[in-house]
């Protein structure tokens, strides 16, 4: 019996989809810059290279990813002014995030019947910035629990670590829990290695090239499919 639907928070709740694009072409038109290159095309590949390096290990931090585009390049970036660039990315992405307009009805319709909980990664900001979750008050008082994995010792998803916390707090075991996320490697896969039941999120509204795999999960278009879960997941 399912008794809890734990979610992801990007690209599930919210569509942060316009704001990656602006904050991404901003920093690469900084850097581009900055390092005096010629051809945009190799330094595109360049830095799409090393961010999805760094994404595969689950790791986040824009400031980390741009010093290792610079150390590729051989050069010592500024490091405050990286920090400073980081913090103008997320304000944004926050600026330009917005939530899918079913999301909040849909929460409120599952926590007259469900235990709701988020487990979402860290941003990898330097510390004492905050996950932008903490922007969204309208939402935090659906979830009995939050994980940011990533900070406190808790390492980021797809890590099993944070999925067994958050069912450890809601006193749940794996199969009275399903999690709703958009990404097959961090949330899809992470949810299933640990036993939890995924719902695989591809929302009709995001202009994205979803992985092509074969796969038995429930996949769902918009978040209303959650209000009839038990044909969901038949």
């Amino acid at each position: 019996m399912i008794k809890a639907v734990l979610f992801d928070f990007g690209q599930t709740l919210v569509d942060s989809a316009n704001g990656f694009r602006t904050a991404e072409k901003e920093a690469q038109t900084r850097i581009f810059s900055d390092v005096s290159l010629t051809s945009w095309k190799n330094f595109l590949s360049n830095y799409r290279r090393i961010r999805k390096e760094f994404h595969s290990r689950s790791q986040f931090s824009r400031k980390s990813i741009w010093q290792e585009l610079y150390f590729y390049y051989c050069l010592a970036p500024d490091l405050t002014r990286l920090e400073t660039w980081e913090n103008e990315y997320w304000e944004t992405v926050k600026a330009h995030t917005t939530l899918f307009p079913e999301a909040e009805r849909v929460l409120e319709t599952l926590t007259a019947h469900y235990q709701l909980a988020l487990i979402t990664n860290t941003q990898g900001q330097q510390a004492g910035k905050t996950h932008r979750i903490n922007e969204f008050s309208n939402l935090e008082r659906f979830f009995k629990v939050i994980i940011v994995a990533g900070e406190g010792g808790v390492p980021p998803k797809p890590d099993r670590v944070p999925f067994r916390l958050c069912l450890e707090k809601l006193g749940i075991v794996p199969d009275e829990a399903v999690y709703v996320g958009d990404d097959w490697r961090i949330d899809i896969c992470g949810a299933k290695d640990v036993g939890i039941q995924p719902i695989w999120l591809q929302h009709h509204s995001v202009n994205r090239n979803w992985p092509s795999v074969e796969t038995s999960v429930p996949i769902i278009t918009s978040l209303d499919r959650l209000l009839d879960l038990e044909h969901v997941l038949s």
